[in-house]
């Protein structure tokens, strides 16, 4: 049983929901606390200002706090000492080529967040995160998020992710099993 106990009010989404679960998870086995933050999401090792290590999402937005998540679970040891994991970013406005590189390193948080929000029975829909840049097709895109999270359902979650996706089926009373048949693809309205 997982410390944070659900509220009455089934079907609401609430983020502090998600702070408690996740920090139930993983603040004394590694260390690493999931905080709200402001505009931009970011993850923030330890140092001398702070002793743990921080996963900021953006505003308070649910999905925003499984998407963060979701770049911790499948990172290594070593990137999760490195500022945002050591990864590239460029925000919104990205060329084409720029926008290329993003979503190559996207396939798989996407994945996995889609797999969380199922635990949460949370809607979700893949994140092109460029509405100022160039126009880029997604259904490429779409069709690789989709075949990592039948991946994953095949080969199994890693052991981080396999934790909160299951701390998350208890809490929202889902099944923590993953099934391919649960997941719409690519032309469906979810993804």
């Amino acid at each position: 049983m997982y410390l944070h106990e659900p509220k009455k009010n089934a079907g609401i989404y609430r983020y502090q929901d998600l702070i408690a679960i996740f920090n139930d998870c993983f603040a004394g086995p590694y260390n690493t606390r999931l905080v709200k933050g402001g505009d931009e999401p970011i993850y923030l090792p330890a140092d001398e200002k702070r002793s743990y290590h921080a996963i900021f999402f953006a505003h308070g937005y649910f999905r925003s706090a499984l998407h963060e998540c979701a770049h911790w679970l499948i990172a290594g040891e070593a990137r999760r000492q490195l500022e945002d994991f050591g990864y590239w970013y460029t925000p919104d406005g990205r060329t084409k080529a720029e926008q290329a590189q993003f979503l190559r390193v996207e396939v798989k948080p996407q994945a996995l967040e889609w797999i969380l929000t199922s635990a949460t029975n949370h809607p979700f829909c893949v994140s092109m995160d460029n509405l100022n840049g160039e126009e880029t097709e997604s259904t490429a895109f779409k069709n690789a998020v989709y075949q990592q999270v039948k991946d994953y359902c095949e080969q199994g979650l890693p052991q981080r992710a396999k934790t909160f996706f299951e701390a998350l089926c208890q809490f929202y009373n889902r099944k923590a099993v993953l099934r391919i048949e649960d997941f719409l693809h690519q032309d469906d309205d979810q993804i």
